[in-house]
């Protein structure tokens, strides 16, 4: 029978045996864990990824540049014909124009770029407690229209506006923001003189129309700290259908005729220089400046008192485009072309960003009031309006892309 001592060497255990190593190989597990996941593994969780940079424009992103395309669903109006700031001729719902639906069925897509439609909520919070003007013709006038009817979404106790040197406009309360218009078709000064000067002898003798061409319209001229986002115009009144020859206009400079007299378009382009001039002297540097170039007109078969139409139902072709304003083709619609070349010269150098929508609204024959202008008899009297745009319309479009361009600019401040 074996003695207790030995008995009792039976049960140790060696420290060669599977058993005896347990312990130790648990206890260097946990031991490599610990290092391992302290010093040679990365975080549980990674990092949370940089916030994606803000959209920005580019040289190569032209938001005027592309096509237009039937894509009913998300180009459905934000306003119809209730809106309170609709003027009547415009208001082609309630006028009850032909093929609205079609009309406001075409999506600009520019080549390259994303052009997102305007959040009326998101862009009135961008612009909470800031001031949009609209100054020079009824062209910008429909372009503001179109504008407060489409913000209103966001704010329906906005209520029409008006004060000294503004033509129109409305204040959004929930946001303080105004947007308004000051009307100055020449963008300079200029008042009816009864008495034709000798130097326009043999032009007529109805009198004149005095232009001052380094004094800005009194509409606009006191509105410098007024406006944080300012958008130009001028064009449509610069011809000899607003002022032929009996009634010329003449051009004084520091208060005193300009001699030899200057033609029209010669007087618009020292009125361009000299209102550019005024912008950079005396609108504030931070102040966003657009200049809209021309709204093209679409009057076929003749102009507006020679019977000219617009009675289109589908936007041009792109080889009917330059048919229609190529100057160097003798287009019956080249003025708006000759203008922003005019235009696009003297701004060079400017802090002015040019708001480029001649061409994209080019394409749009089919978007003019035309014959519904809401008054009987407004046809015979005064023909179609193949110059002036539906709203809802192709307007709609250019608030999209000014919207976007604003806030760019505001973005890089």
């Amino acid at each position: 029978m074996p003695s207790p001592d030995a008995a009792k060497k039976r049960e140790a255990p060696s420290l060669n045996s599977p058993s005896s190593l347990f312990p130790y190989a648990v206890f260097l597990t946990v031991i490599i864990l610990f290092l391992s996941s302290t010093f040679l593994t990365s975080p549980a969780s990674p990092p949370p990824p940089p916030p994606p940079p803000k959209e920005k424009v580019s040289r190569s992103c032209n938001l005027f540049d592309g096509r237009w395309v039937r894509d009913p669903e998300t180009r459905k109006p934000m306003y119809d014909e209730t809106c309170p700031f609709h003027r009547n001729a415009w208001n082609c719902l309630r006028n009850q124009r032909e093929n609205m639906v079609t009309i406001n069925s075409w999506r600009w897509v520019p080549k390259g770029c994303s052009l997102d439609r305007i959040d009326p909520v998101r862009f009135l919070g961008l612009m909470r407690n800031k001031n949009i003007g609209f100054v020079g013709d009824s062209l910008n006038e429909n372009f503001l229209v179109s504008f407060l009817c489409i913000l209103r979404a966001a704010d329906a106790g906005a209520k029409k506006w008006k004060r000294k040197g503004a033509w129109r406009g409305a204040h959004f309360p929930k946001f303080n923001v105004t947007v308004a218009y000051h009307r100055a078709v020449l963008l300079a000064k200029y008042e009816w003189q009864p008495k034709e000067p000798t130097l326009a002898e043999g032009q007529g003798s109805k009198g004149f129309y005095r232009v001052d061409v380094d004094v800005p319209a009194d509409d606009w001229a006191h509105i410098n700290d007024f406006c944080d986002v300012l958008v130009f115009n001028t064009g449509h009144w610069w011809g000899s259908d607003k002022f032929p020859e009996e009634t010329p206009l003449v051009f004084y400079q520091a208060g005193r005729p300009i001699f030899p007299p200057l033609k029209m378009l010669d007087g618009l382009r020292i009125v361009l220089e000299n209102m550019v001039l005024h912008i950079q002297r005396k609108i504030p540097n931070k102040t966003l400046k657009f200049w809209r170039l021309q709204s093209p007109r679409h009057f076929h078969g003749g102009d507006w008192n020679q019977n000219g139409s617009c009675l289109f139902n589908e936007p041009l072709l792109d080889s009917q485009l330059d048919m229609w304003f190529d100057p160097s083709n003798n287009g019956v619609n080249k003025e708006a072309r000759l203008l922003n070349d005019l235009i696009e010269g003297t701004l060079r150098g400017s802090d002015i960003q040019l708001l480029d929508l001649t061409h994209l609204s080019e394409y749009r024959a089919d978007a003019h009031p035309a014959i519904w202008l809401g008054k009987k008899d407004a046809v015979a009297v005064w023909g179609q309006d193949c110059m002036h745009w539906c709203l809802p319309g192709v307007p709609d479009t250019w608030v999209d892309i000014l919207s976007q361009l604003i806030r760019h600019g505001l973005e890089r401040q």
